[in-house]
């Protein structure tokens, strides 16, 4: 463990000098000033100042949970700037992760992060913010150091977006928009609330992000619900072509923007308006259906009341589906009557325009099963999945589709099905 605190001595130290930059203005005669001393979580108070990881830059002790409230003159709002950032790396950061909330209770959380990628600013929607950091009992790494500050909630530059939208209808738009491209590292989280009987109406009209297969770089995320959730992800989108239209699951949508320190582009102006919730009156979904949204995926009662069985080979159904992949079930969560499953991928012998996640090594892959129970996917089991991408650019596996499980010998045989022309 002493190993991991040596590994970059040089950045830490740095960052803590600026941290006490204004106590080294003392007088020569006197003792040079103490290096700042991070405790577990505490109440910070003024227009700006530090926090960091227990100990930092040591690293930071196992099993811990540590909740720094901040609190910024009234009318104004919290930006917080992360200057360091170095936990266990995990592609969902289960393990160890920092999450920051915008308020003290049951607050919007504006994100999750861990490993080494610093997010860009973080803005509260009022004058308070809460960091809270967890660690599991095995650690790895410095910890984090964060500076925050006070700003005006309209006068906050171009590094600055993002807040609560409650209006029936309204834009957002990444900054500089549309006089010059976005900046680079920068983090934008719109909260879209409506009233409970209401529900939420999305279209992207210009869209131009930093292109990427993954989207790893540079993205928008849409999410149901009001935190970013990967479990409530309705899609992650990048590139110059703009997303289908969107509609909510309830009442909220969260919308999350982030810029990497590298390439920008145009950006985006997205615009939103509040609708009825439609009464169901047929099982059949509507003739015109474009909203990428996980309600779209209710199964028909004929569908899933088929019996469940497999049928064909591998060869037979290659060529019919989108994708292919092998990989481990990490998550499982039911909606409705269909079962919303993060796969790690093992191996992609077939792409199309499956979206996929990357976290350093880590990839990994989200897919609906339409049918909760046909074909049954089992969290920490190893599978071949084959399925197909719907309009709205989602992983969909039906009872039709074919999946089973992984076994090393069925390697040789997806090999060769990757060279084959279909």
């Amino acid at each position: 463990m002493g190993g991991a605190g040596a590994r970059r001595p040089l950045c830490p130290l740095l960052l803590l000098a600026a941290a006490a930059a204004a106590a080294a203005r003392v007088s020569r005669v006197q003792q040079p000033p103490e290096r700042p001393v991070f405790t577990c979580g505490g109440v910070l108070t003024g227009e700006s100042g530090f926090l960091g990881s227990e100990g930092f830059p040591g690293v930071y002790p196992p099993n811990s949970k540590c909740t720094w409230k901040i609190t910024v003159p009234e009318g104004k709002v919290v930006v917080l700037h992360f200057r360091f950032l170095d936990l266990e790396s995990d592609n969902l950061c289960r393990y160890d992760f920092v999450d920051v909330y915008s308020g003290h209770a049951h607050g919007q959380r504006l994100g999750r992060f861990c490993g080494t990628f610093r997010p860009g600013a973080l803005v509260s929607n009022g004058n308070k913010m809460m960091v809270q950091m967890v660690s599991d009992a095995n650690t790895a790494g410095n910890g984090f150091m964060a500076a925050y500050s006070a700003a005006q909630p309209h006068e906050r530059g171009d590094l600055y977006c993002g807040g609560r939208l409650e209006k029936p209808s309204g834009s957002f738009k990444t900054p500089n928009w549309p006089d010059r491209d976005y900046p680079a590292g920068v983090t934008c989280v719109w909260h879209i609330t409506a009233p409970k009987n209401k529900l939420i109406e999305l279209k992207f009209e210009k869209f131009d992000l930093e292109r990427d297969n993954y989207c790893r770089y540079d993205y928008v995320a849409v999410f149901n619900g009001g935190e970013v959730n990967d479990a409530n992800r309705i899609g992650k989108f990048c590139g110059d072509s703009p997303p289908a239209p969107i509609v909510s699951e309830k009442n909220e949508l969260l919308i999350q923007f982030l810029s990497d320190l590298s390439l920008t582009a145009d950006g985006f102006i997205g615009h939103y308006k509040f609708r009825p919730k439609k009464l169901p009156t047929t099982p059949a979904p509507p003739a015109t259906t474009a909203y990428p949204v996980t309600t779209g995926l209710k199964p028909t009662v004929a569908l899933c009341q088929q019996k469940c069985r497999r049928s064909g080979t591998l060869e037979s159904n290659y060529c019919s589906s989108n994708f292919v992949l092998t990989g481990t079930v990490i998550t499982t969560v039911t909606r409705g009557g269909s079962l919303h499953a993060t796969v790690s991928i093992i191996n992609i012998y077939k792409e199309g325009n499956l979206p996929i996640q990357q976290a350093g090594k880590n990839m990994s892959a989200k897919v609906t099963v339409v049918c909760k129970q046909c074909p049954l996917l089992r969290r920490g089991l190893n599978y071949i999945i084959m399925g197909q991408v719907g309009e709205d650019g989602q992983g969909k596996v039906t009872p039709n589709n074919f999946v089973m499980m992984f076994k090393t010998k069925n390697q040789k045989v997806l090999a060769a099905l990757e060279n084959k022309r279909c």
